[in-house]
């Protein structure tokens, strides 16, 4: 096979890459959307942005301006899905994650076992002044002459080989600092990028590199030798002046399928939102059956923060609850939560209610940890609380009990059907509960718990994103099945905000 030919499966790949590249992206811009701030440090403060998308100020005072007030909606036209659903975006971008890998392992490994890498990697040092000579041409809006290209210049040739085995790269190894439980599990790898928000600034970064990069290669096409190149590209051999006219219609049908797909992605996945949330997250359970979860198991492994490292500014989602939700939290919180008592009960022998007093008196432990939330913000905090399999270890479960469900004194935000809200709340796996950072907190940074942080008690389940972590703990309880429960997808974010009840990743 010549070296200087496109083999069918290079066009095909490319064709996926293509694809698949613009449907991350859009989705990317989906979640970006929700929290439009990079930071380079964990504390994500205000006015500590290196770049934003929005003219919105946020106060020092913590609750004027919270997170969700931050999120922005983008049209389907422009972001996958679009309308703010954000955790439609979160299940678009995990899936195609992991077809675009598999598409790029293939094209690697076909590149060096068929000897087409020949065309990428640069075998000489002479590559860097060729490529100087072709910058400089490029720069005076000249066109190096066709002698240069093999199929490329030494210029594109280091382009190329920068995205594939740089960038490409890069962004696989900065996605997963994203996950809250790969953070805690291998506390000593988000460190090789400088850190949490580091890394989400790096994977922005690659994501506008790759936009650029995809423009340059269009224009170059388009504009050098483009006779040569489409018939290359599309036709898969030598330049022949006869096959220019088939090469231009396949190249305009394949960009018209691509960006067909690219939109009917956005505006099929809102036709029917819980449809598309159970098939996209459905998809990925395998994959993260079989591989992330056991690789990312909390019992083994801690997070490791000290208190220099406590944020001074933490963000928050949400508010306490009004007269509306809960006049129960408010005439308790009038008396100072003197009168609170967690209720534990459910499927068990016997149900049991604990004053605050009463759960120190059981056990107690502190945490340093980092707070993810899935729109992208972090803050680090002291906890100090009880660990929930601590608190379930008071009562007796009876035999169906298999899950636990932790309902709050707050209410949703809204139902995705439009009914009446209802009291906030989420449902954990035994693995879940059972984990050493999950704790019911009644305090943060030596204090006693702050309302707008969830008083009197508010859950922590340190692995997961943070609307797993309910506020305004009302009572904890064993369930026979999460499907039994709201809308059954495992929680009141998982029904109203259509996230994935594992939100390790």
């Amino acid at each position: 096979m010549a070296v200087d030919n496109f083999p069918w499966w290079l066009q095909v790949t490319h064709f996926i890459n293509f694809l698949f590249l613009g449907l991350l992206i859009r989705s990317g811009w989906e979640i970006i959307a929700s929290h439009p701030r990079f930071y380079w440090k964990n504390d994500c403060g205000p006015g500590t942005e290196w770049i934003k998308f929005t003219k919105d100020t946020v106060p020092l005072e913590v609750g004027a301006f919270t997170a969700r007030d931050d999120q922005r909606t983008l049209h389907p036209l422009i972001s996958l899905p679009g309308r703010a659903k954000i955790g439609i975006g979160r299940a678009w971008h995990g899936l195609i994650t992991m077809l675009w890998v598999l598409n790029g392992l293939i094209y690697v490994g076909l590149l060096f076992v068929t000897g087409q890498w020949r065309r990428l990697v640069p075998t000489s040092w002479d590559v860097f002044p060729e490529a100087w000579e072709s910058m400089k041409i490029y720069a005076g809006f000249g066109v190096p002459s066709i002698e240069h290209f093999q199929p490329y210049d030494a210029l594109q040739m280091l382009m190329y080989s920068f995205v594939i085995f740089v960038v490409a790269p890069l962004m696989i190894l900065t996605g997963p600092v994203m996950s809250p439980a790969v953070v805690g599990r291998y506390p000593w790898y988000p460190k090789l990028f400088g850190g949490r928000q580091a890394a989400r600034s790096i994977h922005f970064l690659g994501m506008a590199f790759f936009l650029f990069f995809v423009l340059i290669h269009v224009a170059l096409v388009l504009i050098v030798h483009p006779e040569h190149n489409l018939v290359h590209m599309m036709m898969g051999v030598e330049y022949d002046p006869a096959l220019v006219g088939q090469a231009v219609t396949r190249l305009i049908i394949g960009v018209a399928v691509v960006v067909a797909l690219w939109i009917a992605a956005s505006y099929a996945s809102l036709i029917d939102v819980r449809k598309s949330q159970r098939i996209l997250y459905g998809l990925q359970k395998p994959i993260k059956k079989w591989v992330l979860v056991p690789m990312t198991s909390r019992q083994r492994a801690r997070q490791v923060f000290t208190e220099k490292d406590i944020s001074p500014f933490h963000w928050v989602n949400t508010r306490p609850p009004t007269e509306e939700q809960s006049m129960e939290w408010l005439e308790l919180r009038a008396n100072n939560f003197e009168g609170y008592r967690l209720k534990v009960g459910g499927l068990v022998e016997d149900e049991k209610s604990f004053s605050i007093e009463e759960l120190k008196a059981i056990q107690g432990q502190d945490q340093i940890t980092m707070h993810t939330c899935m729109q992208g913000w972090t803050g680090i905090a002291k906890w100090s609380g009880i660990r929930l399999r601590d608190v379930l270890a008071q009562v007796e479960p009876l035999e169906d009990a298999n899950y636990v469900m932790v309902e709050s004194f707050g209410t949703a935000q809204h139902m995705s059907d439009g009914r009446p809200v209802e009291p906030y709340y989420t449902c954990l796996t035994k693995e879940m509960a059972f984990e050493d950072e999950t704790i019911l907190a009644w305090g943060m940074n030596g204090e006693d718990l702050p309302d707008m942080y969830g008083a009197p008690l508010r859950l922590r389940t340190e692995s997961m994103h943070g609307y797993k972590m309910v506020k305004w703990v009302r009572s904890v309880s064993w369930i026979k099945d999460y499907r039994d429960v709201g809308d059954g997808m495992g929680g009141t974010r998982e029904d109203s905000g259509y996230q994935d009840m594992d939100a390790r990743i």
